[in-house]
């Protein structure tokens, strides 16, 4: 998926776009998301998904798809939101925050109605989010992101690591991904216990070679007089679209007129 996502952000339709006019949408739309009610947070993510799957191109399944996997980690969250335990003899406290409910020793579970609101409100907040995340994402190359960064004042050591970073994601993935082939080659997944072993084995192979890479990243830096500071040649040119930066402003615009009319109301 990582490797996926990357090719994609190379090859949308939006890539001539300048990435400053798409990373201050991202986050105008962070700084509206963080103040706004629910139903703005949900015409937030559906714009949003407007930009990234129509504008730029990108596959609807594999947007989806992401989405999917945000709203699996939500779940996960709900339970320990909506069930609420007290003790039964404060349960005139709870009354009309219990769905249902049972007793269970000296203490009353129920399913909390405020806790059900907090958590679809933490679920529009949470989707509106990412799908400023995933426009960023889908639309820019990381590496021209921390270049654009570095133009706006970021830290040149933090772009550095970021791209350091970056760089032995995929170096991981691809060596797990090959040892964990050969192991499967061998039967080593057939039982649960080959299985632990096996699992096992490949950490600490991922971990030497991490370690072996890194030092030949070292090494190879050292041998092209490296300075502290990596310099990155980009040749691609962006253009700046008054379209879509008069389309951006008036969508901002609408959406805080819409947060202020149902917050005075």
């Amino acid at each position: 998926m990582n490797i996926q996502i990357d090719t994609l952000a190379y090859t949308n339709k939006l890539r001539w776009l300048a990435p400053e006019q798409k990373l201050l949408l991202a986050i105008a739309l962070l700084i509206i998301i963080a103040f706004a009610h629910p139903q703005i947070q949900i015409l937030i993510a559906i714009w949003m998904s407007i930009w990234t799957v129509v504008y730029a191109g990108i596959p609807a399944k594999i947007y989806l798809k992401l989405v999917y996997l945000a709203t699996f980690f939500w779940l996960t969250s709900l339970p320990a939101l909506a069930i609420n335990a007290i003790d039964i003899s404060h349960l005139d406290l709870v009354q009309n925050d219990s769905i249902k409910g049972l007793t269970i020793g000296s203490y009353y579970v129920y399913l909390s109605w405020k806790g059900i609101e907090q958590g679809l409100t933490i679920l529009t907040r949470a989707i509106a989010s990412l799908s400023c995340l995933y426009f960023v994402m889908l639309t820019i190359p990381f590496t021209e992101l921390l270049q654009t960064l570095r133009r706006v004042g970021f830290p040149v050591l933090l772009t550095d690591l970021l791209l350091l970073m970056y760089r032995f994601i995929f170096v991981l993935l691809n060596a797990a991904a090959e040892l964990w082939t050969a192991q499967q080659s061998r039967g080593g997944y057939r039982t649960f216990s080959t299985s632990m072993k096996s699992l096992a084995l490949l950490i600490g192979q991922l971990l030497k070679r991490t370690i072996e890479n890194y030092r030949q990243v070292s090494l190879s830096l050292e041998s092209r007089g490296f300075n502290g500071e990596f310099r990155v040649w980009h040749p691609h040119r962006y253009y700046h679209s008054q379209r879509y930066a008069i389309e951006a402003i008036f969508g901002c615009t609408l959406l805080i007129i819409l947060e202020c009319s149902i917050s005075l109301f």
